[in-house]
C-alpha cells in the first residue's frame, strides 16, 4: 500500500456515512411495521426492493467512481431491506414461524424472519465459491481464501476478473457482508450451536471489533472518496457485529428498535446522515473526470 498522507477526514466521513445507515435502516423497518397494514407493508417492501435494484442497475451508467459507489450503497440497502429482510418476514409470518422468546422476561429476542435466515448458508457459500474460484478480487477476505485454497495455482485458476462496474461491486459487497454478518450472529445466538451468552459469542464480538479497527486503518491510506466508502462498508458491518451482540445481552438500549420513542436521537442521526450525503454528492461532482482505482 502506498504511503500517502493519512486521510482522516475522508475515512471518518465514509465510516459515519455507512454507520448511520445501519440504525436508520432498522428504524425505517420498524416504522413501516407500525404504520402500515400487513398487505400494504409487503407491497411497499416489494417496491422498495425493486427501487433498490433499479438504482444499482442505473449506477452502471454513472461516469464517476464516487457517484456510482453512492448509488450502489443506497441501492444495496434498499434491496436488502425490501427483497431480503421483508420477504423473509412475509414468509415467516405466512407459514407461522414462531419467534424466539426469552424464558425469563417473556420478550421476543429473535424475530421469526431471522430464525430462518441461517437456512441460506448454502446459498451464501454457493456465491462465495464463484468469487473464490472464478474472480480476481481486491477483497482481502477473498484473496486470503484464494491464497490458502489455490496456493501456487492462484494466478492460473483466477487469471481474470469479472467486468467491474463500481456500483454493482459496491452493491454485492454490501449484500454479501451483511449476509455473512447475519449468518454469523444467528449461529452464535442459537443455543443449539453456541448461545448468545457464551464466551465464544463474546470472543466473536471482540474479534470483530479489533478487525474493524484494522479495516478502518486501511481507509486512512485511501485518498479517493469512492474507494474509501467501499472500504468503510466492511469496517462498519464488522464493527456493527459487536454492537448487535452488546444490544442482545442488554448492555445498552438499541434506540433504533423503538425509533418512535427516540425521535430526537433518530432525527439527529438522520440530519447527520443527510449532511454527509449532500457533501459527498458535491464531492462526486468534483471528481467526475478523475479516474480512480
Amino acid at each position: 500500500m502506498m504511503k500517502n498522507k493519512l486521510q482522516w477526514g475522508k475515512a471518518f466521513a465514509s465510516f459515519f456515512l455507512v454507520l448511520f445507515m445501519m440504525p436508520l435502516g432498522h428504524a425505517a423497518m420498524i416504522i413501516m411495521e407500525h404504520t402500515m397494514s400487513p398487505g400494504a407493508l409487503h407491497y411497499s417492501a416489494f417496491v422498495l426492493g425493486f427501487v433498490g435494484l433499479t438504482v444499482v442497475v442505473g449506477s452502471v451508467y454513472v461516469g464517476n467512481d464516487t457517484g456510482a459507489t453512492l448509488l450502489g450503497l443506497a441501492g444495496g440497502m434498499l434491496f436488502w431491506t425490501g427483497w431480503v429482510e421483508f420477504l423473509f418476514q412475509y414468509y415467516a409470518n405466512r407459514y407461522g414461524t414462531q419467534p424466539q422468546i426469552d424464558a425469563a422476561s417473556g420478550e421476543i429476542v429473535t424475530k421469526p424472519e431471522y430464525l430462518i435466515l441461517p437456512a441460506t448458508f448454502g446459498l451464501w457459500m454457493m456465491i462465495m465459491v464463484m468469487y473464490i474460484y472464478c474472480c480476481r478480487s481486491g477483497c482481502d477476505f477473498i484473496r486470503w481464501w484464494q491464497n490458502r485454497l489455490l496456493g501456487k495455482r492462484k494466478n492460473e485458476i483466477v487469471s481474470k476478473g469479472m467486468t467491474r462496474h463500481v456500483g454493482v461491486v459496491t452493491f454485492m459487497e454490501l449484500v454479501m457482508i451483511m449476509w455473512a454478518s447475519y449468518l454469523l450472529l444467528m449461529f452464535c445466538y442459537d443455543n443449539e450451536f453456541i448461545g448468545d451468552r457464551s464466551p465464544i459469542t463474546l470472543a466473536v464480538g471482540l474479534a470483530c471489533l479489533i478487525g474493524a479497527i484494522f479495516v478502518f486503518k486501511k481507509q486512512l491510506y485511501i485518498p479517493s472518496w469512492g474507494a474509501n466508502i467501499r472500504m468503510a462498508i466492511p469496517a462498519v458491518i464488522i464493527f456493527w457485529t459487536p454492537v448487535e451482540i452488546m444490544g442482545r445481552i442488554n448492555l445498552f438500549e438499541e434506540i433504533w428498535i423503538s425509533p418512535l420513542e427516540h425521535l430526537t436521537e433518530m432525527g439527529l442521526i438522520l440530519v447527520a446522515f443527510t449532511g454527509l450525503v449532500v457533501t459527498l454528492i458535491g464531492k462526486s461532482g468534483t471528481l467526475r473526470k478523475k479516474s480512480v482505482s
